[in-house]
């Protein structure tokens, strides 16, 4: 469509604009969730540290215990930060429980299910086999293994590993500033009551929720009115609070209340692109300020949620260095019901999803789409992805959708 963008361009155009991943910190283990990693994960140490036994039983010399009936003299016990301190010798045999050093001189572990003791006697009542039931030293890693990457987010196993592997402290990357601005005269804040002709303001909300789940720290600049100073004063806010991104909502088009993208030609944005072959969303507005990002998505909520998915969450983990910031989050499913041929235009549509084990989702959109109904977003499961001048589908075709019900770091 003439002047429009694709949707692919546009992102490859958001991201190319950020100049870099922002700055590294040092924070604590406690305080590194939901943080992207600025440099790799070494181990400095080896895990287990020694053999260990992965079951409650005895440690045996496999020579031993390789026979029903054979019978070995208890010796001691290892505990799990109890090890045996001596050495196994022949016929001889020691107490282990899960997790604890494998004693030296030991090869297997007799379980206690196939053992029978009696007194200071353990009966071997089935064979073992060698290194049966042992967690050889450096099984999980070693000492100078490279663990976690650069760019990676932590979550909770991977901040499992981290401590694991002897890392009490992370250099992450700081938390990108994002400044969100409402526009419009029409809105008020939540839990204030609106006049006859204004609407709560719920985008502003939405955005930063999505910002901080993608790993952001918000800077809440209100709602501006629809007059020049009202907008240039935000601008200088969020230039002030050292923004790295500033996203504005609701203006951005060219009507004669639309003021934000003149406002921001007034303070010198370089204009990246504005419009984009997107349903919803297709007022979208992209470009640079001074050292500031600048997105500027429709004032329409279900339009601004969307391109706050496919443009600003990539954008923010772009900023802390994420190798897979701009990667397809998309995945297969199957049409719920017919749709007509799209025209030129990628679509975005809300959908719920029917799920069986085994089989892909079934996504099936709804009838309305219009990108103000916040009730229709609010029960939908995914978008489905429809390509521009795609062919009419039946039920039953294959599709690609995205969750929404699944974080997309």
């Amino acid at each position: 469509m003439s002047g429009l963008i694709a949707v692919a361009e546009a992102l490859d155009r958001v991201l190319s604009s950020v100049a870099g991943p922002v700055e590294p910190e040092i924070v604590s283990l406690a305080q590194a969730a939901g943080r992207t990693l600025a440099a790799d994960i070494v181990a400095t140490r080896t895990q287990p540290p020694f053999p260990a036994s992965a079951m409650d039983g005895y440690a045996v010399r496999r020579a031993d215990a390789d026979v029903v009936g054979a019978r070995l003299r208890l010796i001691g016990s290892s505990a799990a930060g109890h090890g045996y301190t001596g050495a196994i010798g022949p016929g001889e045999t020691v107490r282990i429980f899960t997790g604890a050093p494998v004693p030296e001189g030991a090869d297997a572990i007799l379980i206690q299910e196939d053992a029978r003791t009696d007194g200071d006697t353990v009966q071997v009542v089935e064979p073992v086999e060698p290194d049966r039931f042992i967690r050889r030293a450096g099984l999980d890693f070693t000492a100078g293994d490279t663990l976690l990457s650069a760019g990676m987010s932590l979550d909770a196993r991977r901040l499992a590993l981290a401590a694991a592997a002897g890392h009490p402290r992370l250099s992450v990357r700081r938390r990108p500033r994002v400044a969100i601005l409402a526009t419009g005269d029409e809105l008020v804040e939540a839990g204030a009551a609106p006049a006859w002709d204004q609407i709560v303001a719920s985008n502003s909300l939405a955005l930063g929720a999505l910002a901080v789940e993608a790993g952001a720290e918000i800077i809440d600049l209100g709602i501006a009115a629809d007059k020049h100073d009202a907008l240039e004063d935000a601008f200088r806010r969020a230039r002030n609070a050292r923004a790295d991104v500033l996203v504005t909502l609701g203006g951005a088009s060219v009507g004669d209340h639309d003021l934000v993208q003149a406002a921001l030609a007034r303070e010198g944005l370089e204009l990246g692109f504005w419009r984009v072959a997107l349903r919803p969303g297709k007022p979208l507005m992209h470009g640079r300020l001074g050292d500031m990002l600048v997105i500027g998505l429709p004032g329409n909520p279900v339009s601004s949620i969307v391109c706050g998915l496919l443009f600003v969450v990539p954008a923010i983990r772009a900023l802390q260095g994420d190798p897979q910031a701009g990667a397809d989050r998309s995945e297969a499913a199957t049409l719920g019901r017919d749709l007509q041929a799209n025209d030129g235009r990628a679509d975005y549509m809300r959908a719920t999803l029917a799920v069986e084990p085994g089989r892909l989702p079934v996504a099936t959109p709804e009838q309305r789409q219009d990108s103000s109904m916040l009730a229709v977003l609010g029960r939908a499961e995914a978008l489905l992805l429809r390509l521009p001048h795609e062919p009419a589908a039946r039920a039953g075709d294959p599709c690609r959708i995205i969750r929404l019900d699944r974080r997309l770091l």
